[in-house]
């Protein structure tokens, strides 16, 4: 589908074609879908912001990261995940804070992401957060902090 198409699909009352539109706009790379993208953000299906959220990431758009930071207080833990693995892919270092605070997150799926991230990302604020994470009641989480860590001596 073309950017025209996708977006006006963002228009429809069907959750599907919206939460399909989103995807399909972040697959096609295309920056003028950073508008669009974030305005689906504030979309009330659940899918479609966590979609939205991921293809921000896709993207790599650092004006995204502002929206993406509040993303990771939303209700539904899914998009919350989506939003920390965007800012990930995004890489930008004005994140690491908000992810550092994220990493209590109730949901392990969160915390599992926010970890991954805040090991793309890297720096010395990333790498206390990550080694808190060693201590995390999940061993999902624990073994993901273990891989972060090695990434981050990696890069040194």
């Amino acid at each position: 589908m073309t950017f025209e198409e996708l977006t006006e699909d963002l228009r429809s009352q069907s959750d599907i074609r919206r939460k399909n539109a989103v995807a399909g706009l972040g697959s096609l790379r295309d920056q003028r879908a950073l508008k669009p993208l974030m305005d689906a953000l504030n979309d009330p299906n659940m899918a479609v912001r966590d979609n939205a959220a991921f293809a921000l990431g896709e993207l790599g758009s650092e004006e995204a990261v502002p929206a993406l930071i509040r993303m990771l207080n939303d209700k539904e833990e899914w998009v919350r995940k989506s939003a920390a693995k965007a800012l990930g892919m995004i890489g930008d270092k004005t994140a690491v804070t908000a992810l550092y605070l994220a990493i209590d997150d109730p949901s392990y799926i969160v915390r599992k992401s926010v970890v991954r991230s805040l090991g793309q990302i890297g720096g010395p604020e990333a790498a206390r957060a990550i080694e808190q994470a060693l201590k995390d009641p999940s061993v999902v989480v624990q073994e993901h902090a273990k891989e972060a860590l090695g990434r981050l001596k990696g890069r040194r």
